[in-house]
């Protein structure tokens, strides 16, 4: 398409609506209106090309309502991802699809099915916040550049239909002393600290055109503060990762892709006395018994040297030795341990006796580990014991079948089969917390409860931020964007000498009743007609 030459001599690009010289309007379908000054009348792509793909792509993407309906369904979706917890902050050791279900019924099912369990990861979520940031870039380039280009190309000398046109406008008849009345004009405008230009008994007075780049900066900040958001996708950008560990136990911290491990040496817990601390929370206490002073992991740090060999333990070095309270975390190379919850006394291992029920004699002992119970248990001769089923969290699902609600160890309950020299074929025992069944007849041995071990659960947050820099950033650059629009404005001032006439008209991209006071106390003592603001003469009409 090709460019349109006005009659000052300036070529404009095609889609052009005012001259980006003398502002002359090149179409003018409503000649009696005041003109449109958004943008300066500069030509738009999204406005001038709309016959390929990439013209219909732009055009979608550059209109604000496309930007604003995306930002309306992210936040949609967004809080879609709060009503049940999202898969990262359910216990690690329970599957999600049997966790929702069991949590929350059908919803939770629903939940998890449509895959909102996982929300902000998934990749239709990514698209939209995708989708804003094209949106912002486009929209931002469809406005700034041909903007950039009519404010450095607008010339001081306007075609007359530009000046009659604006909505600050008015014209002064001299018959004498025009010449110093123009002159004190300009000197009052250089007091008000506009920037004067002059041409051919004509200037221009502007100040604060940066405030018009306000609304552009924003889009920068948000666009940076996107791509922040959107490296939290990246691995090793960003972890955010639970850790439950047991005292004594030894885990691999996640997100460390098995270069750092954890040991919990010890859990502790304090409470506040009310006799030690009378005048700490004393009418809390005395309303729910006890709130908790102090709870920390004494854990030491290692880090695996070498490669783990298929089979064998992995060789751990010492790092650190630290202990995790709230707000005091362990941090190391850019990841940090945060001491969130704790579980006290889970149940860790259960012991029982194989016992003859007529004599009470005892031929062994077994112990099961409620985490990772073994299937077989041999008591040496001819004694043994088969663990058939094991439900961690035991209870009857709705057909009356055993089941379990989680993978932890809440609720434990087996089944057994004992075999002994008399029984070699076994006898199947259901067992569970002062229950002992017998489902298939009458045994004559049975599974005696004989001990429980319990351990202290401590709930570690693990995170690894590298984008926060990058959402700072770009959440300064917003603020600055926001601070530059909101408290300057772009104001313009064309005194135009015509014959024995002078003309004046003004624009301002916001704060009308300002410009207007100021020009008052420009044009005080210079004979001069203050301009009347002719929208309010139209709106009179």
């Amino acid at each position: 398409m090709e460019n349109v030459k006005c009659e000052c001599g300036h070529v404009n690009p095609q889609g052009t609506v005012l001259c980006e010289s003398c502002g002359k309007p090149q179409v003018d379908k409503e000649p009696e209106k005041l003109l449109d000054m958004r943008y300066d009348g500069s030509a738009r792509r999204s406005q001038t090309y709309k016959k390929s793909i990439v013209d219909k792509i732009w055009n979608f993407f550059s209109s604000v309502k496309v930007g604003v309906w995306l930002i309306v369904i992210t936040l949609a979706a967004s809080s879609l991802g709060t009503i049940y917890p999202q898969e990262m902050y359910i216990p690690p050791n329970v599957t999600p699809s049997e966790f929702y279900k069991d949590q929350y019924g059908w919803t939770g099912q629903l939940y998890y099915s449509l895959g909102f369990n996982d929300l902000y990861g998934s990749w239709w979520y990514l698209i939209l916040i995708a989708s804003i940031g094209i949106s912002l870039v486009i929209c931002s380039i469809d406005r700034v550049v041909p903007l950039y280009r009519a404010l450095q190309n607008q010339g001081v000398i306007r075609h007359a239909g530009f000046l009659k046109r604006q909505r600050i406008f008015g014209k002064t008849e001299f018959q004498s002393q025009q010449a110093e009345a123009f002159q004190k004009v300009e000197e009052n405008l250089k007091k008000r600290k506009y920037n004067v230009r002059k041409e051919e008994g004509s200037l221009l007075a502007e100040k604060n055109r940066f405030s018009r780049w306000g609304p552009y900066v924003n889009h920068v900040g948000l666009i940076i503060f996107l791509i922040g958001a959107m490296l939290r996708f990246v691995p090793q950008m960003y972890i955010d990762e639970v850790l439950w560990i047991r005292e004594g136990e030894t885990e691999v911290i996640p997100g460390t892709e098995g270069k750092f491990y954890l040991e919990s040496e010890s859990f502790k817990v304090e409470f506040y006395d009310k006799e030690e601390d009378p005048e700490v929370f004393n009418a809390t206490l005395e309303r729910v018994g006890s709130v908790v002073k102090n709870y920390q992991t004494d854990v030491v740090l290692y880090e695996r040297k070498g490669e783990i060999l298929h089979g064998a333990e992995p060789e751990l070095e010492v790092i650190k030795e630290h202990a995790i309270q709230v707000n005091e975390p362990l941090k190391h190379e850019g990841y940090a341990l945060y001491q969130v919850d704790y579980r006290l006394n889970e149940f860790n291992s259960m012991s029982f006796n194989l016992v003859d029920k007529g004599t009470e004699e005892e031929f062994g002992t077994l112990k099961v580990d409620l985490l990772d119970p073994a299937t077989h248990y041999d008591l040496g001769n001819g004694y043994s014991v088969e663990l058939i089923s094991y439900f961690a969290d035991f209870y009857f699902d709705d057909d009356g079948n055993p089941a379990s609600k989680s993978k932890v160890p809440n609720n434990p309950a087996f089944v057994f089969n004992m075999i002994t020299p008399t029984k070699p074929e076994g006898e199947v025992s259901f067992v569970a917390i002062q229950e002992n069944i017998e489902p298939l007849g009458e045994n004559q041995y049975k599974m005696q409860f004989a001990g429980i071990e319990v351990k202290n659960v401590s709930g570690l947050t693990v995170r690894k931020d590298y984008t926060l820099w990058i959402l700072g950033i770009g959440g300064a650059i917003f603020m600055i964007g926001v601070i530059q629009g909101m408290y300057w404005n772009h104001r313009r001032i064309w005194v135009h000498q015509q014959d024995n006439e002078i003309w004046i008209a003004a624009h301002t991209n916001k704060n009308w009743f300002g410009i207007k006071k100021e020009l008052e106390i420009v044009l005080d003592g210079t004979d001069v007609t203050v301009p009347a603001d002719q929208s309010e003469e139209q709106t009179t009409a």
